[in-house]
C-alpha cells in the first residue's frame, strides 16, 4: 500500500540545488530513482511529510495537512 497519493517524482525538490546539481527531472520519475536521488541528496526530499494512520500527504503548502482529516 502506498501512503502518498502524489506520484515518486513529487517527493523530489526541483529547486536551485537541484539544478545546481546538473539534475534533470524526467531522470526521477520512477520510484527506485527517487530513492537513489534522495539516498545520495537527502536535502532535496520535500518536506514536511505528516502522516496519519495510514495516509500521508507532502504538507506543502501547509493546508494539504487537511486532506488527512477528510
Amino acid at each position: 500500500m502506498h501512503m502518498l497519493p502524489n506520484p515518486p517524482a513529487d517527493l523530489v525538490r526541483k529547486d536551485k540545488n537541484f539544478t545546481a546539481l546538473g539534475l534533470d527531472a524526467d531522470t526521477y520519475v520512477t520510484r527506485e530513482a527517487v530513492i537513489d536521488l534522495l539516498l545520495r541528496h537527502p536535502a532535496l526530499m520535500q518536506r514536511p511529510i505528516i502522516v496519519k494512520g495510514r495516509k500521508a500527504v507532502i504538507a506543502r503548502p501547509s493546508e494539504k495537512v487537511l486532506e488527512l482529516f477528510s
